[in-house]
C-alpha cells in the first residue's frame, strides 16, 4: 500500500504544483481575509413609542444601506471563492492529465519489458539447445 503511494507521489509534477502554489495560497489568503468576521451590523433597538415617522424612515435607510454593503461584500467573497476553486480545479486537471500520461507510459513499458523478457527466454532456450 505504501509502495503505491510512493510511486504515485513520484509521478506528480511537483514543479507545476510548486509554481501554482503561490497563486493558490494568495487566493486562499484573500478568501480567508474576506470571510473574517466583520463588525456585526447595528441591530435595531427597541422602538420607542415617541419615535416619529422620520426617525423610522432614517432607521430603515440605515438598515438598507448596511444590507446593501453586506450583500456587496458577500458577492466579492463569492467571486474570490470561485476564482480559488477554479485555480484548484485547473491544477487538479493538470495532475490528472499527467497521471494519465504516466499510466499510459507504464503500460507501454510493461509491454516492452514483457517482449524483451520473451525474447530473452527464447534466446536462452535456443542457446541451450
Amino acid at each position: 500500500m505504501a509502495n503505491n503511494w510512493l510511486s504515485l507521489l513520484k509521478n506528480v509534477p511537483w514543479s507545476d504544483v510548486i509554481s501554482s502554489a503561490p497563486k493558490v495560497a494568495e487566493g486562499a489568503r484573500k478568501l480567508w481575509n474576506a470571510t473574517e468576521p466583520h463588525a456585526s451590523p447595528p441591530q435595531p433597538g427597541a422602538a420607542s413609542h415617541q419615535a416619529t415617522i422620520v426617525d423610522a424612515i432614517n432607521g430603515l435607510d440605515q438598515r438598507i444601506s448596511v444590507a446593501e454593503k453586506t450583500a456587496a461584500e458577500l458577492h466579492e467573497q463569492m467571486h474570490a471563492s470561485s476564482q480559488l476553486i477554479k485555480a484548484l480545479a485547473d491544477q487538479n486537471a493538470q495532475l490528472i492529465q499527467r497521471l494519465e500520461t504516466q499510466r499510459v507510459r507504464f503500460i507501454w513499458l510493461c509491454c516492452a519489458t514483457a517482449v524483451v523478457a520473451a525474447v530473452a527466454v527464447v534466446a536462452l532456450v535456443t542457446a541451450l539447445r
